[in-house]
């Protein structure tokens, strides 16, 4: 089914559905979805608790040159062993030096954490980015549905999670969140299930000649 070697990125509205459907589509095109996962690869590699990362997962840094000078963003080079080792900034580095190493070596999917900036930075050609949102009915739905919560707790953390992922784009990337022009497809959820999702991605995928 897969033509050549290629990297999938999913960016996702928490609730949309995103997350689902790209574990899905991992495991029908026989490939590793990437999550939470790479923290735990990231500590191994950096030699460092993985609760530092867990701590920055997802979220904006602290430095306030960033914040005041907008088009600024941090440096994504080779992570550095100084005193500021586990700086948000730092952990960053070191979380997008194995993004690039496991797409180097894999077709795969990979979830979040600027990725589709990551690998364009590093000139890599072959991915494709997807972002996935949709309503704010859909999200609460199906977020009481997959964390089998409350409507009041999926309105909090719908508000909460996306709320630091919009942060997180831009302090590392300087784009917004949702900007277009930084994926392929834009994918409106609200009103499709996760089967129509999959068929979207997939036939994108057959489009541009990765997929049989």
């Amino acid at each position: 089914m897969i033509k050549k070697h290629f990297v999938i990125t999913i960016d996702r509205q928490y609730g949309s559905g995103g997350r689902v459907v790209g574990k899905r589509l991992a495991e029908d095109l026989g490939i590793h979805f990437y999550d939470n996962d790479i923290l735990k690869l990231t500590s191994e590699r950096a030699a460092i608790g993985e609760q530092y990362f867990r701590l920055a997962d997802e979220k904006a840094g602290n430095n306030i040159l960033y914040k005041i000078v907008s088009h600024l963003t941090p440096d994504i080079s080779s992570p550095k062993l100084d005193e500021n080792i586990v700086s948000p900034e730092n952990l960053f580095r070191f979380q997008a030096e194995v993004i690039r190493e496991i797409a180097e070596n894999e077709t795969c999917i990979i979830a979040g954490r600027c990725s589709n900036f990551i690998l364009s930075e590093a000139k890599m050609e072959d991915h494709v980015d997807f972002f996935v949102y949709a309503d704010e009915e859909t999200r609460i739905k199906r977020a009481m549905d997959y964390d089998k919560i409350d409507r009041d707790e999926a309105v909090k953390r719908i508000k909460k999670i996306n709320n630091e992922r919009k942060k997180y784009h831009k302090y590392y990337t300087a784009h917004d969140w949702m900007d277009p022009d930084c994926y392929d497809l834009m994918i409106n959820a609200s009103r499709i299930e996760y089967d129509d999702m999959e068929r979207l991605m997939k036939d994108y995928l057959r489009m541009k000649g990765f997929i049989d």
